[in-house]
């Protein structure tokens, strides 16, 4: 048990210094005049309205932990899993292995608030499942959506993006009826996976979607400013952008999401506008998040790591 506290705390030490390090390798890529210039292309309304998008985004990835809480039997104040939430996602964004680099970060604050190592892997699991329906449903919902019968920037003419689009929302419907239907745990041979209850599930698909939908606003209202590409087309060059992210593990997509986007996206389409979002929803909430973390760490220490009953921070 020693050892594995330990561990615990090296890895999340690890991951704090990884994340600072990547913010200055990632900066590093770009000078201080080009960084410059892509955001005075940017309209200073259009830059607002983004950040805005951005805060409504980490609200949302909030609410993720508190159904999670939820789904493992044993409800917290919304300020502890807000706290929880977006300080371990503010690094794991950035550190990559979002659910080894975030989930080590949530294992310190969970521990200390009475949830057991299986409780912590029941959210870690619900907050990832809550990812894969929401992206797939934005997907759907943008394919769908779209009109015309002229290919789009993915190259799909119209019937090719309505079978997509009904594959896509087919499996959170498959979700929601298992989770009606199905009162049981299913098991995969070693792995265990308890339904939650159709609230709840609803409640993931209806949060995971708004969550992806208030990145790519963001994404849109940032590349506004050079091209005109609507919402749903941003919708869809997001939504493949971040499965490739997900499929390399590179931390916070790096690069990946601005090749994939703009490889996608009309050649009008400015790097500026995605490096002003990398800012945006990476390096900004990481400037908040590990002084957080740190400043947590010490208060825990302080308190003698005893969960208390008081709102945190």
């Amino acid at each position: 048990m020693i050892a594995r506290r330990h561990a615990i705390k090296f890895l999340v030490c690890a991951a704090v210094c990884l994340a600072v390090f990547l913010v200055y390798r990632s900066l590093g890529r770009y000078s201080v005049d080009e960084i410059e210039q892509s955001v005075r292309s940017i309209a200073g309304l259009r830059l607002a309205s983004a950040f805005v998008f951005v805060i409504l985004s980490y609200f949302c990835l909030t609410m993720f932990d508190a159904l999670a809480v939820r789904y493992a039997g044993k409800p917290l104040p919304y300020a502890n899993t807000a706290l929880a939430s977006f300080t371990a996602l503010s690094i794991g964004h950035n550190v990559g292995m979002a659910a080894l680099s975030s989930g080590a970060v949530r294992y310190r604050f969970y521990t200390r608030w009475g949830l057991t190592g299986e409780d912590i892997a029941k959210v870690i699991i619900f907050c990832g499942v809550t990812v894969g329906l929401g992206l797939m449903t934005l997907a759907g919902l943008a394919l769908l959506l779209q009109g015309g019968g002229a290919p789009d920037f993915l190259g799909l003419d119209r019937d090719m993006r309505i079978a997509l689009g009904l594959a896509c929302l087919a499996g959170p419907a498959a979700y929601l009826a298992l989770c009606a239907f199905v009162r049981r745990p299913l098991k995969i041979r070693t792995w265990r996976f308890e339904p939650p209850r159709l609230s709840l599930a609803l409640g993931q698909i209806a949060i995971g979607t708004l969550n992806f939908a208030c990145v790519t606003a963001a994404i849109h209202q940032l590349l506004a400013s050079f091209t005109d590409a609507g919402y749903l087309q941003v919708a869809s060059a997001y939504v493949t952008a971040n499965i490739a992210s997900l499929i390399s593990h590179v931390p916070g997509g790096l690069g990946v999401l601005e090749a994939t986007m703009l490889g996608i996206l009309p050649s009008t389409a400015s790097i500026g506008a995605l490096v002003a979002f990398r800012v945006l929803y990476f390096f900004v909430p990481l400037t908040v998040g590990v002084p957080t973390f740190l400043i947590s760490e010490a208060y825990y220490r302080h308190r003698g790591g005893r969960y208390s009953e008081q709102t945190v921070m």
